[in-house]
């Protein structure tokens, strides 16, 4: 009886460990890396910078809730810091400044954006400035990408705009802590 038990088990690990591997979401091979010294094209260098920026960005911004989306640190040295709706909307506004057709004229959006109050008004805002942000640099190309425009060059212009959102984000990470939430980033869920 004992080695009838022990083919059971092993049946039975055996079904488990089948179930589970078909019941497992197909993964995509990933991609081989190029191999050194393979040009890469800039729209794909920033396209992944900002893809990754983005999700962190956006996740922290919806994982606030709305009834806090108000909230400004009070004790200490913050007084006349932006709520952590305003910093998200800085950042939408500076979006459009940064990830703007270079060889169309700059248009204020202050006014609209300010015009922005319930959560999912500023989330819908916020995507389409990274919608924005990813058209932009998609038109990144080898021989555009260090062309003088208006405000310097296509790729300074992405690179300071990635880093402008980035150093919000940091802001946004501080004001979801104070409230008691681990930023999504910082779950070890992305």
């Amino acid at each position: 009886m004992p080695q009838f038990a022990q083919v059971t088990r092993r049946i039975f690990a055996c079904s488990l460990l089948f179930a589970a591997s078909a019941l497992a979401p197909a993964q995509a091979p990933a991609q081989p890396k190029p191999p050194i010294g393979t040009p890469i094209a800039p729209a794909e260098v920033y396209g992944k910078l900002l893809d990754t920026m983005e999700q962190e960005f956006v996740s922290a911004a919806d994982a606030m809730p709305e009834d806090k989306y108000n909230f400004a640190p009070t004790q200490g040295e913050f007084k006349g810091v932006r709520t952590f709706a305003e910093e998200i909307k800085h950042v939408i506004e500076a979006n459009a400044y940064f990830f703007r057709d270079p060889a169309k004229p700059q248009v204020d959006h202050r006014a609209d954006i300010e015009k922005l109050k319930t959560k999912a008004e500023i989330m819908q805002a916020l995507k389409d400035s990274f919608a924005q942000a990813h058209a932009y640099m998609n038109a990144i190309t080898p021989e555009n990408a260090f062309l003088a425009t208006a405000n310097g060059t296509r790729a300074g212009m992405a690179a300071f705009g990635l880093a402008h959102f980035m150093d919000h984000y940091g802001q946004m990470v501080e004001y979801l802590r104070m409230n008691g939430i681990v930023p999504p980033a910082s779950r070890g869920s992305m």
